[in-house]
């Protein structure tokens, strides 16, 4: 796309984002012509619907889609996603039976199929779409309700329709799959930081707003470089889209995001727990996305034990 595009784009995304979410947002994806520029331009199509969603709060059933898409498969099914805090297929075929334990976003009902992406016993991948009603979906209810996603569980004896697909895709997968929620924390950190800036220019305390104190105006800066380190990660990663680096991208990320809402709590002080402030939403999210295809602990430690195991520094990322 060219910058004329993108800003159009971006345009139309934005307000799809402000005004819908769920299988709202969906269908206005479809009509704007979402999938597409995701096959025509990933890195754009990604970047901006995610952070959009991050900043407003929308969901959609679109990281489904762009792991799809990173397999090569595009058959209309919703794409069902690895268990909190993993990153392996979610299904396992054994001896003719497919397993299911995963993530799915709340629209799957409507679908009458999913696809399911299993792991066979010589390590080979392969990706199955499955009758939806065959499968036990609970709403997952806990920390963030409204990112309105399922629990999806099923043993299934026979697979409707088996597509076999290379063993290697699945990790270039979650490598997009870590970009896409990168992109989506970093919009909800950046959301987090206007609510407390936009509290330190309206309060007023010893005649003066608190952005004038320097003890506030270090925790927004605190908060600013957090969100701009988590940004200059991702933007590495889309430049060096391995698996490793995009881990590293979708751990600091993570990370940045608490140090984000860790500051900004301080400076909304006690507006910030109440119900009625928005804030305590951005903070749920980013602690649920986190957690998705690995969280920041975890992708750290797996990190560090492969660099020992290795004896070896990663290549410098390109500059």
């Amino acid at each position: 796309m060219d910058p004329g595009d993108v800003t159009l784009f971006e345009r139309s995304l934005g307000d799809a984002t402000r005004r819908a979410t769920g299988a709202d947002l969906d269908a206005a994806l479809d009509d704007l012509g979402w999938p597409d520029a995701l096959i025509d331009d990933p890195q754009v199509a990604v970047s901006l619907l995610f952070r959009l969603q991050g900043e407003s709060g929308a969901t959609s059933s679109s990281l489904g889609r762009v792991m799809a898409h990173a397999l090569g498969l595009a058959d209309g099914s919703t794409t069902v996603l690895p268990a909190v805090g993993g990153c392996a297929p979610p299904g396992t075929v054994d001896d003719g039976w497919l397993r299911v334990d995963g993530l799915a976003p709340a629209t799957l009902p409507d679908r009458p199929t999913a696809l399911v992406v299993a792991s066979t016993i010589g390590g080979a991948t392969s990706a199955c779409t499955v009758a939806t009603a065959s499968l036990d979906l609970h709403p997952v209810a806990g920390l963030d309700p409204d990112i309105g996603l399922l629990r999806v569980n099923g043993e299934i004896e026979t697979v409707g329709s088996q597509v076999d697909v290379p063993a290697g895709p699945w990790p270039a997968a979650v490598a997009l799959g870590r970009r896409a929620v990168a992109h989506e924390l970093i919009g909800a950190s950046r959301t987090m930081l206007d609510l407390a800036c936009d509290h330190a220019r309206g309060r007023i305390q010893f005649d003066r707003p608190i952005a004038s104190f320097q003890a506030v105006r270090h925790r927004l800066a605190e908060a600013l470089v957090a969100v701009a380190m988590a940004e200059a990660m991702l933007e590495a990663a889309w430049l060096d889209p391995t698996p490793d680096t995009s881990a590293m991208a979708k751990a600091v990320a993570g990370r940045q995001a608490k140090t984000t809402a860790r500051h900004c709590q301080q400076v909304l002080a006690g507006i910030g727990f109440t119900v009625e402030h928005p804030f305590h939403r951005y903070v749920r999210r980013t602690l649920v996305l986190d957690a998705l295809l690995g969280t920041a602990a975890s992708l750290t430690t797996a990190l560090g034990v492969e660099l020992v195991d290795q004896r070896r520094l990663p290549p410098l990322l390109p500059l």
